[in-house]
């Protein structure tokens, strides 16, 4: 038998899936958000980027912006009693309404 892939995107075919009038290029404004330090912000994985996604496992958590780090921004979230320090870049976060 052949031993299955345990890849980043396993098990996340309906987690990283556009909804059918979501398909096609993203827009450039999502790209080209800004944010500043200690804003709120939700992590919406756009699956059609893949540079700069966190984690599958981390999609819908919401965490303020600590820093920068090159064009990505460093996301402070608390999962559990830890908290993580995401590299996400803002293709794939949203601001909390």
């Amino acid at each position: 038998m052949v031993k299955r892939s345990r890849g980043i995107r396993s098990k996340s075919r309906n987690i990283l899936r556009k909804r059918p009038r979501e398909k096609g290029i993203s827009s450039i404004t999502r790209a080209l958000q800004e944010f500043k330090i200690g804003e709120r912000v939700n992590i919406d994985i756009d699956p059609s980027i893949h540079k700069g996604m966190p984690h599958p496992r981390f999609q819908g958590f919401t965490g303020s912006i600590e820093g920068m780090q090159g064009e990505a921004y460093l996301v402070g979230i608390d999962v559990g009693k830890k908290h993580k320090t995401l590299i996400v870049r803002p293709e794939h976060l949203r601001r909390v309404k």
